[in-house]
């Protein structure tokens, strides 16, 4: 049986806790047939020491949204999944509010996974858009 848009959900915010994702406020909001999407509050925590948005958070963002939804649409219970590589254009500075991270993939192969996160502000513009690829490796 296939689980459902909550139980999916209450998964990937159930393994947050005592992680930087915690420590970001990351929360998974949706998800849908092809796409996984988080959030995160911008407020201090996040900040450069000039009161925008720090791309390294939005970096640390779109990589756990990315890795989230390799478990979530690869089936990965017997597998890790470790971020190969990530790459980010910071697009447009954020001061507060909320971030939307949606992740889809560009390729989902048996072993590397190419994921296209796309980071807006709550108007829906793009502030980040990044690209990670990661790697499943089986369980020892």
């Amino acid at each position: 049986m296939k689980p459902t848009k909550k139980e999916i959900l209450d998964a990937c915010n159930a393994i947050i806790k005592n992680t930087l994702m915690e420590t970001l406020q990351i929360e998974y909001v949706d998800v849908t047939e092809d796409s996984l999407t988080a959030r995160m509050p911008v407020n201090a925590r996040v900040h450069q020491p000039n009161g925008v948005l720090h791309g390294g958070a939005s970096v640390a963002l779109a990589e756990s949204v990315g890795s989230a939804a390799t478990f979530v649409f690869l089936d990965a219970e017997n597998v890790l999944v470790r971020g190969l590589e990530i790459a980010a254009n910071h697009i447009k500075s954020v001061k507060e509010g909320y971030v939307y991270a949606t992740a889809k993939a560009l390729h989902k192969g048996r072993t590397t996974q190419l994921w296209q996160i796309k980071i807006t502000n709550e108007q829906g513009e793009l502030v980040c858009l990044s690209k990670l690829t990661t790697i499943t490796l089986p369980k020892k």
